[in-house]
């Protein structure tokens, strides 16, 4: 037996058998985990979704929701579909209509997949019928496609359930149904790694190591608290300032936020061992100087900051449309857009320092400029940072988003089921 399935955790349990009849919760009509990372509520409340819908239903059709699909097969169905097998499940996943197929004891359901990215998605889950639906990771999803999902599940005995790790106070999920819980007739319940008896005390102090400032109380101690003050204080106090080793770097790359009215900002990145270093840095500020440049003239730039070096990527803001057609034009490097996700790719950055794979050379004078003045909007009713001093902290992001540690929604995933493609 996998050990994932030898112990549960006393809220494990309560997720486990909430919605049985004897349970002291089984006429509640929703369940809401919110809570730390690694607290083992995703997999749990999947395998608790699964063991609900075979014990009161057969033939029905259920919604399985993550912010994109992708993420969704990897954070949920990877981990899920192996213990299903072990119990006894078949299961058939038609890949290209997103629709899961599982049967157990004569009884057979269905499981259609949605990614709720943005507003559009809403469209996605128009007209069906559904008996219930599960959503991982609530609160990255918007408000008209949570509302539409639950507005399709009009069947007998339908439940919702949801899972999540928090964000902003201000944030329309915790308002209107983690604080509107028992006026909603919802079980709610906070999670924290602690929670999860497969983590050892020294997984738990390594993600604690992970995280500092509101993303150390949103994903370690579960809370739903306002960023404020710098966003990245540490490296602001010098943290991670650092000398590059006096040896040749393993491999070269650029990071740029375009800018022409705005300052334009490049990045020269050497890896040297495990850790990416900011070597050398180009800010150019129009307004400063009292001319802007033409995309040529930031070519130059690029070159003159390159030059006797083997670069493997140069990455772009990817609105940047008119210099990225520029360098393509040149055919001299490869060019990767940025990806640019604001938030996300702040915590990635907050992680990359943490973990000692991201330092800043003392001859990074505007980046080091621009740490100790970046700051979250306290103005804002959701999180937000301020529009000024963010030059080089974008290309950062860019570097550490896109070449650091990408994002790999796209990437197929491997599971444990046979797949038919029908």
């Amino acid at each position: 037996m996998t050990p994932a399935l030898r112990s549960f955790s006393k809220k494990q349990k309560i997720v486990l058998s909430w919605w049985h009849p004897l349970s002291p919760f089984g006429d509640r009509d929703a369940i809401i985990c919110d809570g730390a990372v690694r607290s083992g509520k995703t997999t749990c409340m999947a395998l608790s979704f699964v063991l609900w819908t075979f014990h009161g239903f057969d033939g029905g059709a259920f919604a399985l929701c993550g912010k994109t699909i992708q993420s969704l097969r990897r954070n949920l169905l990877e981990p899920l579909l192996p213990l299903l097998l072990q119990l006894g499940f078949s299961a058939e996943e038609k890949v290209s209509q997103n629709k899961l197929t599982l049967s157990f004891g004569g009884k057979q359901n269905r499981f259609w997949l949605f990614g709720g990215r943005d507003e559009s998605s809403a469209a996605l889950i128009q007209g069906m019928t559904l008996c219930g639906v599960l959503f991982d990771e609530a609160a990255l999803m918007p408000r008209s496609f949570v509302e539409q999902a639950l507005a399709r599940c009009s069947a007998e005995g339908a439940k919702f359930w949801f899972n999540c790790n928090p964000e902003h106070p201000q944030h329309w999920f915790y308002r209107e149904w983690i604080c509107k819980a028992e006026q909603r007739n919802c079980l709610y319940l906070h999670f924290t790694m602690r929670d999860n008896p497969s983590l050892s005390e020294q997984t738990i102090r390594r993600y604690e190591s992970l995280y500092s400032g509101a993303f150390y109380d949103r994903f370690v101690r579960g809370l739903w608290v306002a960023a404020e003050g710098l966003v990245y204080p540490e490296a602001a106090a010098g943290a991670f300032t650092r000398e590059p080793p006096q040896t040749a770097a393993e491999r070269w790359c650029v990071s740029c936020d375009y800018g022409t009215v705005n300052p334009m900002s490049m990045g020269l990145w050497g890896k040297f061992g495990g850790a990416w270093y900011r070597v050398e840095e180009v800010y150019f500020d129009s307004k400063a100087e009292g001319r802007q440049k033409t995309d040529e003239e930031y070519y130059d730039d690029l070159c003159a900051l390159t030059a006797g070096r083997r670069i493997d990527c140069v990455t772009v803001d990817p609105s940047a449309a008119s210099f990225l057609a520029c360098l393509r034009s040149h055919g001299r490097f490869t060019v990767l857009p940025a990806v640019n996700e604001v938030l996300p790719g702040i915590r990635r950055v907050h992680e990359a320092f943490r973990q000692q794979q991201l330092f800043i050379s003392p001859a990074c004078k505007a980046a080091l400029r621009e740490f100790s003045l970046y700051r979250w909007d306290r103005n804002e009713a959701k999180d937000a940072v301020i529009k000024a001093n963010d030059h080089a902290m974008d290309d950062i992001r860019y570097f550490v988003s896109t070449v650091l540690c990408r994002p790999q929604d796209d990437a197929p995933i491997a599971i444990a089921v046979d797949r038919k493609n029908g």
